[in-house]
């Protein structure tokens, strides 16, 4: 039996912890740059906001129906995440963290399963203060499916599907394009076909299915029928590309700050790697314009670097990614964001070294990684930092609305008074 225990309204949820003033208000929460709504409060959803909808379209509907409005803090939503994984796991043999607001919970041997779905509820509301939602079934696409039953229709916000009845209940309340896997335009397609509901796909003909969707969709209709084909992964499996990219609060034609911007992107794909025990054997760095300005001239610029040997050395990474910003950049141009992607990833234990490798003393490189990662483990990220990326920030994300970072930093620390 596995359960999924899913954070209600998760960012929402997050800010409105510590602001008890705002219960039974709309709350909503910006992307990056306070570009477009990514997450909204039960009252934020019945007032009609949209998920996406962009920020600025929206100030009127904002003031004239009180609705407090929060950057993204992410951050905190980090730190709050590790302490509901952290108390989950405390109730299950083995978990497997499946995003920052859900977590699967192996449940098997338990005797009363709405019983022990209840006490992780209680749990991380009480020692968490997050609400959150438990689906219990035999496979982890039903048990997906049963947390959104929980979230949506059961009063206590548990549902077990203990057997071939609860399981049909289910599955003719869900329809198909929410079926974990399913998606809008394989859902819209299923439906052409007249699978509407997740029952519906469960009893399709296995022959139809499979010359249709292939073995992921006769997984997927064993899953729905209770047979379970996908196992907690205890340890995720390492990334084979990792990735960091921002868009810039507004447009940015000097060289030094976007290079400021490359230099701090490579650094966290550094940190990324070493948190992964990785290296990498090739970056990738690309920088475009605003594509969505009418008008302006437009340009993509890229450039890809095989390193002289697989490294997760932050000075190492940075120095290369500058020499491809170097090339990939043009003059003339109004820049919106930039990125950073490793490639080749492998182990940093058999790294596959070259026999004229020009890296730098690697022995040496180790201890001051360990060191910069001890640093800004205790003290916070960016506390020891390259000098490239040490700026003025004119590429720093725009948080107009940012909450004070209240678990992670001492001087944010929530202060109570008498």
């Amino acid at each position: 039996m596995f359960a999924l225990i899913d954070c209600n309204n998760f960012y929402a949820s997050c800010e409105r912890l510590f602001r008890p003033d705002l219960a039974g208000r709309p709350v909503v929460v910006l992307s990056n740059n306070d570009g477009c709504v990514v997450a909204r409060s039960n009252e934020a959803k019945a007032l009609g906001i949209p998920m996406g909808a962009p920020a600025f379209a929206l100030q009127a509907l904002f003031a004239r129906e009180r609705v407090h409005v929060f950057s993204s803090n992410y951050a905190l939503y980090g730190d709050l995440s590790a302490r509901v994984m952290a108390t989950v796991s405390r109730y299950s043999p083995q978990v497997e963290v499946y995003s920052i607001d859900e977590i699967f919970a192996d449940l098997q041997g338990f005797g009363d399963l709405r019983a022990h779905a209840q006490k992780i509820r209680q749990a991380v509301g009480q020692q968490v203060g997050i609400p959150v939602s438990v689906g219990v079934a035999p496979t982890k696409t039903l048990a997906k499916a049963a947390n959104r039953y929980a979230k949506k229709e059961a009063p206590d916000g548990v549902w077990v599907v203990a057997d071939a009845q609860q399981r049909e209940q289910l599955l003719r309340w869900l329809p198909v394009a929410d079926v974990w896997g399913i998606g809008r335009r394989l859902g819209a397609w299923l439906q052409a076909h007249g699978i509407g509901t997740a029952w519906e796909l469960s009893q399709a003909p296995a022959g139809w299915l499979r010359s249709k969707m292939g073995v992921v969709g006769l997984r997927l209709q064993k899953e729905l029928c209770g047979s379970s084909c996908l196992a907690l992964e205890a340890a995720p499996p390492p990334k084979k590309q990792i990735c960091t990219s921002r868009s810039f609060p507004g447009l940015l034609t000097d060289y030094e700050a976007i290079a400021e911007a490359v230099a701090s992107h490579a650094s966290r794909c550094a940190e990324k790697l070493r948190q992964q025990q990785c290296c990498a054997g090739q970056l990738h760095v690309f920088i475009h314009t605003h594509h969505f300005r009418e008008g302006d001239v437009q340009y993509y610029g890229q450039q890809t670097l095989s390193l002289p040997g697989p490294t997760n050395h932050t000075t190492t990474l940075v120095h290369y990614a500058l020499l491809a910003l170097r090339a990939a950049f043009r003059e003339g141009y109004a820049y919106k964001k930039a990125g950073v992607m490793l490639a080749e990833i492998c182990p940093a234990a058999q790294p596959q070294l070259s026999l004229f490798d020009s890296l730098p003393d690697r022995a040496k490189a180790d201890k001051l990684m360990v060191v910069m990662d001890q640093v800004n483990a205790r003290w916070g990220r960016d506390s020891l930092r390259v000098a490239a990326a040490a700026g003025d920030g004119q590429w720093r994300l725009q948080q107009a609305h940012r909450s004070p970072c209240y678990t992670t930093r001492l001087a944010e620390v929530l202060k109570v008074k008498n």
